[in-house]
């Protein structure tokens, strides 16, 4: 599906579970029961559409027309609700009574306890130390609504680790649904999450020509794993003139080694039963990232990126960590809108790729969370 990329490489007990997962995926996409009450969920639980949003002042900064595809205005405040819903809906269909999730910033595991406790599912949230020191009020939202969120120690205590103690978890309990956030892991969950978080990019498209009767000359998304980009890029793909750019977490600097830019390293390898991108640590395995940002701190990409990019669809590049503080700064004094710190590194970008830029050339950003999880750690940067 994905070139050489993705593929399925799990031990034979997990294989039957994943195939299990991939048939009832196959059958919901051609359910139009399925598909109604996903999408009056999306309109009346999540409030999708999300507002396509011109940034007059921002475009005044930067030189161009600036759009903000404002994923931020999502209930739960991220773009990960889209999928959340749709894998626990998905999950309920197999008779699935317990969900489990990874999560990073937290994004993921509030829009997954969200969707667990409208739908009456058990949850359970696994989280690295580190992260929930970083994202605490995340972590107070989760246990809020019902979920369990467990406190993972092992390895750098971030947004990996949390994935190897689900797949662990997986492993040991056949009763339980993995309900993956990012575009990342084995077959079918980077096509799933694609298919959940396509959404954005359907509407974003819909929005654009209505408003300014033309597509983008630019998609810019921040990308960890990959699922808030994916889902914008995905119904721009096979238009040729719009330039899309995924853009990673350069941390300290791509030359301190201290960042979470899978792609600057050309380095494929297999990991989370993927082969893709990944930090490279020298010895064959896979280093630990870095970044400020707990949602991007991924040491790979999602193999539908690694694959866009060997096509040269997408041009993934970085921002450095720092850029991203000041660009979260920025966009709260121009638009009064306070961007998830994942977001800011798309923010920061977009201001670069405008000096190359006309005044009437269009860049969409998607803005793919909110930004009050991020204040105290801003603030005390």
């Amino acid at each position: 599906m994905y070139g050489q990329f993705g593929g399925q490489y799990v031990s034979d007990g997990l294989k039957i579970r994943l195939d299990e997962i991939s048939k009832n995926f196959e059958e919901i996409k051609k359910d139009p029961q399925f598909k109604k009450e996903y999408f009056d969920y999306l309109r009346d639980y999540v409030g999708r559409p999300s507002p396509l949003d011109f940034a007059t002042r921002l475009g005044d900064y930067c030189g161009c027309k600036i759009y903000l595809k404002r994923e931020d205005l999502n209930h739960t405040g991220a773009h990960k609700i889209n999928n959340a819903i749709g894998q626990a809906l998905l999950a309920k269909r197999m008779g699935k009574t317990h969900i489990i999730a990874e999560t990073g910033a937290g994004s993921h595991g509030c829009a997954t306890a969200s969707a667990c406790a409208m739908l009456d599912l058990k949850c359970t949230i696994f989280m690295g130390k580190e992260d929930m020191l970083r994202q605490a009020p995340n972590v107070k939202r989760m246990q809020l609504m019902g979920a369990e969120v467990v406190e993972v120690t092992r390895g750098n205590s971030t947004l990996r680790d949390a994935i190897d103690e689900a797949f662990d978890y997986l492993m040991n309990h056949e009763d339980v649904f993995y309900l993956i956030g990012s575009a990342v892991g084995p077959e079918p969950y980077p096509e799933m999450v694609e298919y959940f978080q396509k959404i954005i990019g359907e509407e974003a498209k819909k929005q654009i020509l209505e408003t300014e009767n033309r597509l983008p000359n630019a998609i810019v998304a921040c990308v960890g794993g990959g699922s808030n980009a994916i889902g914008i890029f995905s119904d721009f793909i096979d238009d040729k003139d719009v330039e899309l750019y995924g853009i990673e977490a350069a941390g300290k600097g791509i030359d301190t080694k201290m960042h979470a830019s899978a792609m600057s390293e050309n380095n494929i390898s297999i990991m989370h039963g993927m082969k893709s991108y990944f930090l490279p640590d020298g010895n064959g395995g896979v280093r630990d990232a870095y970044s400020l940002s707990a949602g991007l701190d991924y040491p790979g990409i999602g193999p539908k990126h690694a694959y866009l990019s060997s096509i040269n669809r997408v041009k993934y590049d970085s921002i450095e960590d720092q850029e991203a503080v000041e660009a979260f700064k920025l966009l709260s004094k121009l638009e009064g809108i306070i961007p998830a710190l994942e977001s800011s590194f798309a923010v920061a970008y977009a201001i670069k790729l405008a000096k190359t830029k006309t005044k009437d050339d269009i860049i969409i950003i998607n803005l793919s969370g909110r930004g009050d999880k991020d204040l105290d750690l801003i603030l005390n940067n």
